[in-house]
């Protein structure tokens, strides 16, 4: 009995023990803070409140998430809500996208669309399969685009290796195409087989000189690969108009470094636009070259300031023929997401997609070339109603980034910027990467492509047209500020040959409309 005593009694005495050294630790801890906040000067909160105001920035960078789990209803997230990336998971997941009771969707938010169901739709039999369409009908290679929906630009560097191959696999499957953005053509680009459109930033990567010009031999090597359908000139993009892109050296690999041409270990800033074009003449000479080197279609991108601005571009066309008319225009918004951006240029600068995209549509239509140039639209349309709206406004195609991000498994961790992300997505951290598992990963996007195309076809069908091409902006209803909603094409009245371009009424709204 004395054996068990004196074990119990020496337990004591070591949990006694154990317990003043971790209060003597904790108290030393406190004492070093103390004296760092003290004597510090930058922050004057932990100057003024010693070792508790620390706790102010923990609490502020936990935040974020707790809003996201515990505090935040289905639609008040931004960028994008609950209901929106839960939709697309349960896409990617092959899960029905049925709901039960009701929609939690506010039907009274000012620039909401309403699609005008049709009192007797298409019965199965008279429904229609999107067809292909047909884009740089002038190139020595035109390209035959099977799908309304692709990938929009997302380079390597900017995104991993495993999500790279993934959309890459997963874009083959599906029948879809996939745009390498502005950090040049990998061979994980290439392995899956996919269509792709391989895009020109500003600062030429992958087809640059050494001192940063346009390398026609380089073009030539990127359009020997059948695979590459188009090529895209980016002029800007709707997250950050008027500069370039932003590659930390966090993630600049020896094997990125490598593929675009550029030195390791330092940040790689793409100029602000490119710079042997200084008007819309320069800008069709230099589409016009691409062309001609690669024999394919070749198009622009960019975000849209004002439709004035823009109308310069068609005048160009006009004085020189449609010949040297972009092939492609990829109109995207001012609330087009990006890895890394100014706050004032992601906030403030560039249309929104749901005003810009059907002006431009009719100044397209008002120059006559409907048939020559295909417009693609870009910016936050990750849902079936997104791609719908769009189609009706007037776009041929419709691409998206997050949409597919969210199908890879992203989780709007928001840590695009900082080689941290917990998905293996936008990192290039190999123990980080190998969340990501590319042969589970692929089927996700080929399943969420698929899903999108139905569901816009289902929309299409209710307002009583055979196909999503077919649907117009008569179609779409927008909520007004009084609540109720009027016609697109009230707002948008569509161009009609002969006439004078129409004016565009006030728009419903003056900020984003984000709900799906």
């Amino acid at each position: 009995m004395s054996i068990w005593m004196n074990w119990a009694l020496w337990g004591l005495q070591a949990m006694a023990v154990t317990f003043v050294f971790a209060v003597g630790v904790a108290l030393a801890l406190a004492l070093a803070f103390f004296v760092i906040d003290r004597v510090q000067t930058r922050d004057a909160i932990r100057r003024n409140y010693p070792v508790i105001g620390r706790f102010r920035h923990l609490f502020t960078t936990l935040g974020e998430f707790f809003r996201q789990y515990f505090f935040a209803m289905d639609r008040e997230e931004m960028p994008f809500n609950r209901a929106q990336r839960d939709w697309v998971t349960k896409a990617a997941s092959g899960q029905g996208n049925t709901l039960a009771f009701g929609s939690t969707r506010n039907l009274t938010v000012v620039g909401t669309p309403v699609f005008v169901n049709a009192a007797f739709p298409p019965l199965d039999d008279q429904f229609a399969s999107t067809e292909p369409m047909v884009i740089g009908p002038g190139a020595r290679q035109p390209f035959l685009a099977p799908s309304i929906f692709n990938i929009s630009g997302m380079s390597y560097g900017a995104i991993s290796r495993p999500a790279v191959q993934a959309l890459s696999r997963g874009a083959a499957k599906a029948g879809i195409w996939l745009n390498t953005g502005e950090g040049g053509l990998s061979p994980f680009h290439l392995e899956g087989g996919c269509d792709l459109v391989f895009q020109i930033g500003t600062a030429k990567y992958g087809v640059r000189e050494p001192m940063g010009g346009l390398s026609e031999e380089r073009l030539r090597e990127v359009a020997a690969h059948e695979r590459v359908r188009m090529f895209e000139i980016k002029l800007s993009q709707g997250a950050k108009p008027g500069k370039g892109g932003i590659l930390p050296a966090a993630k600049i690999t020896p094997e990125i470094a490598l593929i675009r041409g550029i030195p390791v270990g330092q940040d790689s800033i793409s100029p602000n636009r490119h710079v042997e074009v200084d008007d819309w003449d320069d800008l069709l000479d230099l589409i016009g070259r691409v062309r001609d080197v690669t024999g394919k279609p070749t198009g622009i991108k960019t975000a849209v300031g004002s439709p004035t601005q823009m109308r310069g571009l068609f005048e160009a066309i006009g004085r020189r023929g449609t010949e040297a008319a972009p092939d492609f225009l990829t109109i995207d918004g001012g609330e087009g997401g990006t890895g890394a951006a100014p706050m004032p240029l992601m906030d403030l600068v560039g249309m929104p997609i749901r005003e810009a995209l059907p002006r431009i549509v009719n100044l397209r239509d008002e120059f006559g070339l409907k048939d020559r140039i295909r417009l693609i639209a870009s910016a936050k349309l990750v849902n079936p109603g997104d791609v719908a709206w769009a189609l009706a406004a007037g776009a041929d195609f419709v691409t998206s980034a997050r949409g597919f991000m969210f199908a890879l498994g992203c989780i709007q961790a928001l840590k695009c910027n900082r080689n941290t992300c917990p998905t293996g997505i936008t990192t290039h951290v190999p123990r980080l990467q190998q969340g990501l598992v590319v042969v589970e990963k692929e089927e996700r996007v080929a399943a969420y492509a698929r899903a999108i195309v139905h569901e816009v076809e289902t929309i299409a069908h209710s307002v009583g047209v055979p196909e999503p091409r077919k649907m117009r902006r008569r179609h779409v209803r927008l909520v007004t500020a009084d609540g109720t909603s009027i016609p697109m094409n009230e707002i948008y009245p569509s161009y009609r040959a002969g006439e004078p371009l129409p004016q565009v009424a006030r728009p419903p709204d003056a900020g984003h409309y984000s709900a799906p």
